[in-house]
C-alpha cells in the first residue's frame, strides 16, 4: 500500500472500480478467518464476535446500496477494513491477525472462481438441453454432412446437432476438474511464509466449504494457474459456441435455408427491409476474440513473475470478471436461440446432392469382395459419368452402373439417403436407432449432471 501517492497514482494502483465485486466473498472470508481466531484464543471471542457483527452490518449496506466506496481505498478490501473500524472501533484491527493481504485476495478470488464455475456449468446444462430438444424434435431429418464445406455424406440432423453436445459436455467436465483445482484454501500463508500464530486451517476450510488446504505458503499466495485454466476452459466453451453460431448464420442464409432463427434473435437491416440479420450468432462468434484476450493477459501477466507475491497479480481479476461474464452471458443467449430455430427439413433433403451416395456405392462393392480402393475408384468414375450426362447417381440405370462393374446388381438401385444413413449402425453413427440411442444418454446424462450439483 502505498502511504503518500497523487490522485493519478491513487487511481493508477487501485482496484476498487471492478474488485467491489468481491465483497461478499472477502466477508465471508474475513467472518470465518475472525472465528477462527476466537476458537483458538488469538484474540478474544468477545472481540470475534464484534467484528463478525460488524462485518455483517457492512455486507448489508453494501448490498442495499448505502455503502459509501471512496477513492482513497484501493481495493475492496481495504474499504471493508475501513468501514469496520467506522462501526466497531479499534477491535477492527484484531481481524487482520494472522492474515496478510496477498492470501486474503488468493482466497476471495478462488471463492469467486467456485461460485462462476457452477454458474458456468449450469448455464452449459441449459444449452445441452436445448440441443438434446431440438434433436429430438427434428430426429427423422436427413441432411447432407460436410468435410471442407463440401457435401461429404447423409447424415440426421440430430445426429449433427448431437456433436455440439458432445462438444460442451466436455466443456463441463474441464470445469469439473478445474473446480478441484480451484477449491484449496490459500488463507493461513499470511505473506508468503505462512504465519506465527496457531490458526486452524482446517476449521476455517470446514467454514467455507474447501475440500483442501495449500500445501505451500509462497505457492499459495503467487498461484494462479487456477485463473489460467478456468479462463482456457472459457476460451475452449467459445470456441465451441463459435462453431455453432457459425453454422447457424450459414443454415439461415437464402443459399441454405436450413433453418429459420427466431426473430427475437435476429435484427433487420437499416436501409434494406427484406433482411433479417444473425446479428446474436454473430456477436457470439465475435465475442469469442475477447474471452482469448482475457486468456492470453493473464498468460502474459504471469510469464516470468518471480515467486512470491507480485503486484502484477492484480490485473488477474479483470480479466478473469469479464471471461466468465461474457460466457456466461454468451450460453445463456445462445440457448435460448437455439431453442427459437425453425428447422426446414424439406430444404435440407432437398438441398442434398446424391453424389453423396458415392461412398454408398463403394461399400456395395466391398461387401462383394472387392477392395476398398479399387471399388473407390469404380464409384469415382460412376459419379464423373454421372456429372458428364448431366445426370443424378440415382437416375442412372442398372446397365450404366454394370458398365463400370459385373457386380452390380439390381437391389443397387435400392441404395438412397435414408439407407445410407440407417447403413451407419455402429455406436456414434448416424442411423435412427444409434441417434435414438443417443439422445436418451444424453437426457441419462443431464439428469445425472442436474442431481449431482
Amino acid at each position: 500500500m502505498l502511504e503518500s501517492k497523487s490522485r493519478k497514482v491513487q487511481d493508477y494502483v487501485g482496484s476498487l472500480a471492478f474488485d467491489r465485486r468481491l465483497y461478499h466473498h472477502d466477508i465471508a472470508g474475513s467472518v470465518a478467518h475472525a472465528r477462527m481466531l476466537g476458537r483458538q484464543s488469538i484474540i478474544p471471542e468477545a472481540d470475534a464476535d464484534v467484528i463478525v457483527t460488524g462485518l455483517r452490518q457492512v455486507e448489508t449496506e453494501i448490498e442495499a446500496g448505502r455503502f459509501a466506496f471512496r477513492p482513497v481505498d484501493e481495493d475492496i478490501h481495504m474499504a471493508i477494513e475501513a468501514r469496520l473500524f467506522d462501526i466497531v472501533g479499534d477491535v477492527a484491527g484484531k481481524l487482520h491477525t494472522g492474515r496478510s493481504r496477498n492470501d486474503q485476495v488468493a482466497l476471495d478470488v478462488r471463492m469467486f472462481a467456485r461460485e462462476q464455475i457452477i454458474e458456468i456449468r449450469r448455464q452449459l446444462r441449459s444449452l445441452r438441453s436445448a440441443l438434446v430438444r431440438v434433436a429430438a424434435q427434428n430426429s427423422s431429418v436427413v441432411m447432407a454432412g460436410y468435410t471442407h464445406l463440401q457435401q461429404a455424406q447423409p447424415v440426421l440432423f440430430a445426429h449433427h446437432l448431437l456433436a455440439y453436445f458432445e462438444m460442451f459436455t466436455r466443456d463441463d467436465s474441464r470445469l469439473s476438474d478445474c473446480y478441484a483445482r480451484v477449491n484449496v484454501l490459500p488463507l493461513g500463508s499470511g505473506a508468503l511464509a505462512g504465519v506465527p500464530y496457531p490458526i486452524d486451517r482446517d476449521f476455517v476450510a470446514h467454514e467455507l466449504s474447501f475440500s483442501s488446504i495449500s500445501a505451500n505458503s509462497m505457492d499459495a499466495v503467487s498461484d494462479r494457474d487456477f485463473v489460467v485454466e478456468l479462463n482456457a476452459c472459457n476460451a475452449i466453451i467459445m470456441l465451441h459456441v463459435s462453431r455453432l453460431a457459425e453454422e447457424m448464420v450459414l443454415w439461415s442464409t437464402t443459399e441454405f435455408g436450413f433453418i429459420t432463427i427466431g426473430e427475437g434473435f435476429t435484427t433487420g437491416s437499416s436501409i434494406m427491409p427484406q433482411k433479417r440479420n444473425p446479428d446474436l450468432a454473430e456477436l457470439a462468434r465475435g465475442k469469442t476474440g475477447r474471452v482469448y484476450g482475457s486468456l492470453m493477459a493473464i498468460l502474459t501477466t504471469m510469464k516470468s513473475l518471480p515467486l512470491s507475491y507480485n503486484r502484477d497479480l492484480q490485473e488477474d481479476k479483470i480479466h478473469l470478471f469479464d471471461s466468465v461474464d461474457t460466457v456466461i452471458d454468451t450460453l445463456s443467449v445462445c440457448t435460448d436461440m437455439v431453442d427459437s430455430i425453425t428447422v426446414n427439413a424439406d430444404r435440407m433433403r432437398a438441398a442434398i446432392q446424391d453424389y453423396v451416395l458415392a461412398t454408398d456405392i463403394a461399400d456395395y462393392l466391398v461387401k462383394k469382395g472387392v477392395p476398398f480402393r479399387t471399388a473407390h475408384g469404380v464409384s469415382a468414375s460412376l459419379s464423373r459419368h454421372a456429372a458428364a450426362t448431366g445426370k443424378g447417381m440415382g437416375e442412372l440405370s442398372l446397365d450404366e452402373y454394370r458398365e463400370f462393374s459385373p457386380l452390380f446388381e439390381a437391389d443397387i438401385l435400392d441404395i438412397s439417403l435414408d439407407s445410407s444413413v440407417n447403413a451407419r449402425d455402429v455406436v456414434g453413427g448416424t442411423a435412427s436407432g444409434q441417434v435414438e440411442n443417443a439422445l436418451q444418454n444424453a437426457r441419462t446424462q443431464l439428469e445425472a449432471d442436474e442431481e449431482n450439483n
